[in-house]
């Protein structure tokens, strides 16, 4: 492989971006809890992330990861939308493929405490589900809201139902759990950790989130994570019963 000095600008910095993106697997992104609302938080806001790499020469290879998600609060109603598309290719073989979309309601009650529900819809080609769908309701505490850190506890029952390729079809029931932590310890930069635990009779599917992000300005942030997404008892057309990404990407907020 030539040295990466003789290569040229664009492949150089498309080397470079590859080694910040890196995907073992494709999985969903976490619950996502979105903190309680600030008292003069109205309307709409939102966010879009993306992840892009390129090589060619002795590796051809593509990656692409993309998120967004819309928030609009009305009175004491948290509304979310979001959805995620991750493609990884090389030498012009699909090596990894998921799509997701999900909403989510929270509904403040006194104190710190609030009820939610939300319901997922997801598809990932090399997981073993053809498609799964996830609904899931239950009550959540925010255990720390100050300017520096942020911890949200929550959990309860659902029901997810498994579209699998070649098997029977599957409605199960689910327990949930899941905590989200954020700790900002400098004007512009935060570190956050989502975790999330969803069991069923046939497996139990953990899911992290672990990102730094460093804002730019008021609108742009860097922002580098890993996932994880391990299935206790995946399908037998799965690859692994663990999925990592190592991705590093451009976040954009309003």
């Amino acid at each position: 492989m030539p040295h990466p000095a003789t290569l040229p600008s664009m492949t150089r910095w498309a080397a470079l971006c590859g080694l910040l993106t890196i995907a073992g697997g494709t999985q969903a992104g976490p619950f996502y809890a979105p903190p309680p609302p600030e008292e003069d938080d109205q309307g709409f806001g939102g966010s879009a992330e993306l992840g892009y790499t390129h090589l060619s020469g002795n590796t051809d290879s593509q990656t692409l990861i993309g998120k967004g998600r819309l928030t609009w609060v009305a009175g004491d109603w948290t509304h979310t939308l979001r959805g995620e598309v991750r493609n990884v290719s090389r030498n012009g073989d699909t090596s990894a493929e998921q799509y997701l979309v999900a909403g989510r309601e929270r509904y403040e009650l006194d104190g710190p405490h609030y009820v939610f529900g939300f319901a997922r819809w997801e598809k990932d080609r090399f997981g073993g589900y053809d498609q799964q769908f996830t609904t899931i309701g239950g009550y959540g505490r925010d255990l720390l809201h100050g300017e520096r850190h942020k911890l949200s506890l929550e959990a309860g029952p659902g029901y997810r139902y498994d579209r699998i390729e070649g098997e029977e079809n599957a409605t199960l029931g689910v327990a949930y759990g899941a905590l989200a932590y954020e700790w900002a310890f400098s004007e512009t930069a935060s570190l956050a950790q989502e975790l999330s635990v969803e069991a069923t009779d046939n497996n139990t599917t953990s899911r992290s989130l672990t990102s730094l992000t460093a804002r730019l300005n008021a609108h742009l942030a860097l922002r580098l994570s890993h996932e994880i997404r391990d299935n206790s008892r995946p399908p037998q057309g799965a690859e692994a019963r663990t999925d990592h990404t190592t991705s590093a990407s451009l976040l954009y907020d309003w």
